[in-house]
C-alpha cells in the first residue's frame, strides 16, 4: 500500500511539473524570446547560487520553528527531525492544491515522535495561523511603503484578513468553553452517521478526546511567555523573508535591479493566491500571478526566465528532495523495520 501510495505522489509531481512548463513555455512566448535566452547565458551564477541556498535557508527555519512549536508544546524533537518532517511535508504540499498534503503529514510525523494526535494537529495549526497573521499583517504594510498600488493586493488582503478573522473567531468559541467540542463532535457525528454508521460511531469517543488534547494543546502553546510567541512571531517573520529574496538575486543575476520592495511585495500576494485550491503545487497559477505582477516594474525580455528560475528553486527543487526524504522515510519505515 505504501508503495501504490508512492507511485500516486510521483504521479501527481509530474503533472504539477508538467502544467508548470507549460505555462511557462506560455509566458517565454509573449515575451522577447530571444533576448530572454540572451540574458540566460549571460546570467551571472554566483547570485543564482545565493538563491538556492536561500530556499535552503528556507528550509532550515521552517524546521526551527517547528522544533520550537513542539518545544513551547513540552515535547522535544530533534533539529534533524524537523527539517526532516519540514521537507518530506513540502514535496506532499508541492502536489497538493492549495498545498493541503503538508500538514497531514507533519501532523503523522509529530505523533510518530510521540506527541498525541491533538498536540501534533495544534502544532501544525498554529504554524499556519502564525503565518496567516504574518501575512495579513505584512501585506497592507509592504502595499504602503512600496508604493505597489494594485487594487488586486487590496483585495486579496481583505479576503484573506476576513477569512482569517472568522478562523480565529471559530477556533476561540471551540476552546472557550469545553461543551463547545462536544456540541461539535455531536453535530459532525450526525452527518458521519449519515455515511457510514458503524465507523461513526466507533470514531465519536476518539474524536472527542483528540479534540480535547487539541484544546489542551492550544491552551498551553498560548500559555508560553510572551518571549516564546516573539521568538515563533520572528522566526515566522524570518523565513518567509528570506524565501521572498530569491526573486532578487534571481533579478541581479540577469542584470537587473533586484526591486526588494517590489518584489517583497509581490511575493506576499503570490503566496496568498497560490491557496486557491485547483491544481498541485499551484502550478499555473503561481506562475501566471508571479508574470502579472512583475511585468509591473521588470521588463518583458527577463520576465520569462525570472519566473522560470523562480519555480525551479521554489518549486521543483521541492519535489526532487522532497521525493528523495519520502523514500528514505518510507524504506526505514516498511523495508527495513
Amino acid at each position: 500500500m505504501a508503495w501504490d501510495k508512492k507511485g500516486k505522489n510521483v504521479r501527481m509531481a509530474i503533472a504539477g511539473i508538467i502544467i508548470s512548463l507549460i505555462t511557462l513555455v506560455a509566458i517565454i512566448k509573449l515575451t522577447e524570446t530571444n533576448l530572454t535566452w540572451e540574458a540566460i547565458r549571460k546570467a551571472d551564477k554566483s547570485y543564482i547560487l545565493i538563491a538556492f541556498l536561500f530556499q535552503i535557508l528556507f528550509w532550515i527555519f521552517w524546521a526551527l520553528r517547528l522544533k520550537f512549536v513542539a518545544k513551547c508544546l513540552y515535547h522535544q524533537i530533534t533539529f534533524n527531525y524537523a527539517l526532516e518532517t519540514s521537507i518530506a511535508s513540502m514535496f506532499l504540499a508541492a502536489i497538493t492544491p492549495s498545498s493541503a498534503g503538508g500538514e497531514p503529514l507533519r501532523v503523522k510525523m509529530l505523533s510518530d515522535k510521540g506527541m498525541n494526535v491533538g498536540s501534533a494537529v495544534a502544532a501544525v495549526l498554529v504554524e499556519r495561523i502564525l503565518d496567516s497573521i504574518f501575512f495579513v499583517t505584512a501585506l497592507p504594510l509592504f502595499l504602503i511603503i512600496s508604493d505597489f498600488s494594485t487594487k488586486l493586493g487590496l483585495e486579496v488582503t481583505a479576503v484573506f484578513g476576513i477569512s482569517l478573522l472568522l478562523f480565529i473567531i471559530f477556533l476561540y468559541e471551540l476552546l472557550k468553553e469545553p461543551e463547545n467540542i462536544l456540541k461539535l463532535t455531536n453535530y459532525l457525528h450526525r452527518i458521519a452517521r449519515k455515511l457510514n454508521e458503524k465507523k461513526a460511531d466507533r470514531m465519536k469517543d476518539s474524536l472527542i478526546k483528540e479534540l480535547y488534547s487539541f484544546r489542551n494543546a492550544t491552551i498551553d502553546l498560548f500559555s508560553n511567555p510572551k518571549k516564546n510567541l516573539f521568538i515563533l512571531f520572528s522566526l515566522t517573520a524570518i523565513l518567509w523573508t528570506v524565501g521572498f529574496m530569491i526573486p532578487s538575486f534571481i533579478l541581479l543575476s540577469l542584470g537587473s535591479k533586484p526591486f526588494y520592495l517590489l518584489s517583497y511585495t509581490a511575493q506576499l500576494i503570490i503566496v496568498i493566491i497560490s491557496l486557491i485550491p485547483l491544481t498541485p503545487g499551484s502550478s499555473g497559477i503561481a506562475e501566471l500571478s508571479m508574470a502579472y505582477f512583475y511585468s509591473k516594474f521588470v521588463s518583458a525580455d527577463i520576465l520569462g526566465i525570472l519566473v522560470g528560475i523562480w519555480r525551479i528553486i521554489t518549486y521543483a527543487l521541492n519535489i526532487v528532495i522532497g521525493f528523495f526524504v519520502n523514500v528514505k522515510i518510507l524504506k526505514s519505515r516498511y523495508i527495513d523495520s
